[in-house]
Parts: structure tokens; sequence; C-alpha cells
């Protein structure tokens, strides 16, 4: 191979660009990015950076040395198309990209809300621009902050704001956030924990509108005068230009168990859905920080193997998440869709410290923890050997 095309300067896209130069490919790399920074470290955006401002909070450790890797960079262009028979990527200024072999790494974008258009103090949050954008806002206008959507990243975007002073207002469609991630004890168990902290959490309610005054409206007939409002309602797979391209695409690029779209071409991070053989081949698509490393180097090590790949190596981790909001530190480790068991271990949820174990299928999937790291961090390797739910929850019966 002598041109190899990455789409996407994402955490995905550079750990499979800095692989395949370790692993020797000292042929032509090309990194297309849609943003006009160099790849950097997106969880602090809704955290670290948003409380400081702070640059230096995103930084990717090796980015600031990437020039030694002799990437040709393609920052701020999109990928527009993908003619698989050409082997070529079309760029949204019509440059075209020849290659031998394709990364697709372009991540996901934040999904909208008709009812409540961006801009004019109304934010998205996923870009470093929408950190800083966002961050300048909550500078320089007062009143109440109003996240809609309790998931993860609007969850750290409350509570990061409410640590700074602010009065907040998180807003949740769903009568019990995080209820398909963690179960709806759980999703409970973290809305309580906004509230005693201040935050004004509104369930199964949804904004209707905006006024001209800015004030949002709610189909309970309420209003907030809001000073900043931010949408976190979800992203979706970055797959618009592929259609067409003979790739097939469900909520994302299907490939197979080693990362394999077609031949040559190979997906990593938020865009890529490929079945797990750990969680009993379940197709996923996995939006971690964790996974987007990992899958990024192992897809770029598949690509340069070609044919001489071992089918029996296939992408089967224990997806991995965690997220700091006040004093409390929550972590994720593997699946719990399916699970047909639960227990609390290791402490309550009244004491807002706890681990919670799931299990399908007799084996444990899923373990998610409530300031309780180093249980769930054991959760982790217990679920990647395989280990039986009761033999999890014997073992966990010593924790205190």
């Amino acid at each position: 191979m002598r041109r190899i095309v990455v789409v996407g300067a994402s955490l995905a896209g550079w750990h499979a660009a800095t692989t395949l130069r370790r692993e020797g490919f000292d042929g032509e790399l090309v990194v297309v990015g849609a943003e006009t920074d160099r790849p950097y470290d997106r969880p602090p955006l809704s955290k670290a950076f948003l409380a400081t401002g702070d640059e230096a909070k995103v930084a990717l450790g090796g980015v600031a040395d990437s020039d030694a890797l002799g990437l040709t960079w393609r920052l701020g262009r999109r990928a527009s198309a993908l003619r698989l028979d050409g082997r070529t990527v079309v760029l949204d200024d019509g440059e075209q990209l020849g290659f031998d072999g394709l990364v697709i790494a372009c991540g996901a974008e934040v999904r909208t809300l008709p009812s409540v258009p961006l801009g004019d103090g109304v934010h998205a949050l996923r870009t470093l621009h929408d950190a800083r954008s966002l961050r300048a806002d909550l500078d320089r206008r007062s009143g109440p902050v109003v996240v809609i959507g309790a998931g993860f990243i609007g969850a750290e975007v409350a509570a990061t704001c409410r640590d700074a002073g602010r009065d907040v207002v998180l807003v949740e469609a769903a009568p019990v956030p995080l209820e398909r991630a963690v179960g709806a004890e759980v999703g409970m168990v973290c809305a309580e924990v906004h509230r005693e902290h201040g935050v004004d959490v509104r369930l199964g309610t949804t904004v209707t509108g905006r006024r001209a005054s800015g004030a949002l409206e709610f189909d309970d007939g309420t209003t907030v005068d809001a000073g900043v409002v931010v949408v976190g309602v979800g992203v979706r797979p970055s797959t618009d230009w592929l259609e067409g391209s003979g790739l097939v695409l469900d909520d994302g690029v299907c490939c197979d168990a080693t990362g394999l779209a077609a031949p040559g071409v190979v997906a990593a991070g938020d865009v890529a859905r490929w079945p797990n053989e750990l969680f009993f081949g379940d197709s996923m698509r996995v939006e971690h920080w964790d996974n987007a490393i990992d899958m990024g180097a192992f897809v770029a090590r598949r690509l340069l193997a070609r044919d001489g790949w071992d089918p029996s190596t296939t992408f089967a981790p224990v997806p991995w998440f965690w997220s700091d909001q006040y004093d409390r530190k929550l972590q994720m480790a593997g699946r719990a869709t399916g699970a047909d068991r639960t227990a609390v271990v290791a402490g309550s949820f009244e004491d807002r410290r706890f681990v919670v174990l799931y299990g399908r299928q007799g084996r444990l999937v899923a373990a998610f923890g409530m300031n309780r790291p180093r249980y769930v961090v054991q959760c982790r390797s217990l679920i990647a050997a395989r280990t039986s739910f009761d033999d999890a929850l014997d073992l966990a019966s010593g924790w205190t």
C-alpha cells in the first residue's frame, strides 16, 4: 500500500494513524478532518475545559509532535462521497483522494431539536469550537442554564454549571434518564444526585418552543427565562457521505468482527458498528473514549494485514465509560442491554456509593458503580473472562 486515507481527525482516527506508522507503514498517510483543529480529547469539553477555559485540558498526547509522523493533513475539509470502485474519497471542495487503504473514523454529529434551533444562546456540545462558544456565552449571559437531555453529556454540563454557581434546569423527555443504559433504578438515583445539588430536574418533559425573549416553553405549560441553553439529545453517526457507496449502513458503518467494512476499508470509533463476540455476537456501536482508542489501533493493524489476518482474532472489548459529576464518580463496564438479572452490591443507593451487577444468560455482562472505582475495574476483568453471574455475586459478597 502506498497511500492510506483516514477520514476523521478524531481520537479513533489519530490512534489509527499513529498505529499505522508504528506498525511500519511508510507510505503517504492522509488525515481528513471536518474541524480545523488537530485531534484533541473530547471528554474534558463538558467538564474541565468548560469549567476553566484552559485548552491544555483537551490536549491529546503526541499531537503536538505529530509532524514527525509525516502526516498529510486535510483539516477543515469534509469527505462528501466514497467511490469504492475507483478507490477514491471525494472532499467537499472537489478534491479526489485515491487510496489503497481507507480508515473511516469520522465519528458522529449532534442531534438537534426543531423547537429550539441552535444559535443566539442555544448550543450543542460536541466539538472544541462548540465548547469555546458555549463557555463564552456562559461568561457573558446571566440567567438560568437550561440543559435539554439528561444523558451523560447533558448531566456533566449541568454539574459543571451548577458547580460554578449557576442556576440549572435539567430537562429530560423520558420519565427516567439513562434507563436504556443503566436501568430505571440507577437512572433515578442519577437524577436525584442532581436534585441534591440544587438542580431543577424535570423528567417526562419536552420543550415545545422558544419565545423571542429567550424563554423556553414546556409541554406542561410552564416557561423558563433561560440565559443559556444546551441541547444534549444524543448523536448520530456521520454516514451521510457514504450513502450510495456500496457499504452497508445501519446506524453506523457495518463491519465484520475485525472492523472490516469492505476490502481495504475499515471503520473505528463512534461511526463503526460490529458484532462483539464477547456479548453473544450483539451488533453494537460504542460512543466511548476507550473504545475509540482501542478500535482505531485494532483496525489499523487489520488494514495492514490484509488477507494475512488471523480470522480468530476479533475485536471483542468490554465497553468502558466514566463520568465525573459533582463529588460522584460514575463508571460503567460492559453492556447492560438485555440483562435478565441485577444485584446491588458494595453499598446502597441511599448512600450514593454502590455497584450494580447486570447478568444475561447466566453471565456477568455489565457493572455500574458510583464512587466504587476499584470494584468496577475488577468487574471489567470479570466480564472479559466470561465470569458467571453467580460467581461474580459470590466474589462481590466480600466487598465492603
